[in-house]
């Protein structure tokens, strides 16, 4: 397994990595709506769904790989009746790539953020045949 590191790669404690690439897949942990240089999240639900959004292109981009790479989502919200908005801006974000995803309503996320998002993405094997 490779670990995958980010120049943002600062946790408070918590035991994970940020991705690890295991044969050909990238597992990429929850990436949270906080915005990495303020150490904040930003106001509103589509603000935030943008964000947790970079984040998740930032762990892809250090491993090499881009959005059209992702095969599945799990994105998390506190309220399911934020859907509609979370939907507008992730389909902004993927545009007519469409990889598989599931939208859990959950309790509270960390730090009183409004959106996480985990995902599973294929990464190219170095010397592999495209």
């Amino acid at each position: 397994m490779t670990k995958i590191e980010t120049k943002y790669s600062v946790r408070d404690g918590g035991h994970y990595s940020p991705a690890v690439e295991w044969n050909g897949a990238l597992y990429i942990s929850g990436q949270l709506s906080i915005d990495p240089e303020t150490g904040k999240a930003p106001e509103g639900i589509r603000a935030q769904a943008r964000q947790a959004l970079r984040n998740l292109e930032t762990v892809l981009s250090a491993a090499g790989a881009c959005r059209e790479d992702v095969v599945m989502c799990r994105v998390y919200l506190p309220d399911v009746a934020w859907w509609g908005e979370l939907n507008e801006e992730y389909a902004a974000f993927f545009g007519a790539h469409k990889p598989a995803r599931v939208v859990v309503p959950t309790g509270p996320l960390y730090g009183g953020c409004l959106v996480e998002i985990e995902a599973v993405a294929q990464v190219k094997q170095k010397g592999a045949l495209s």
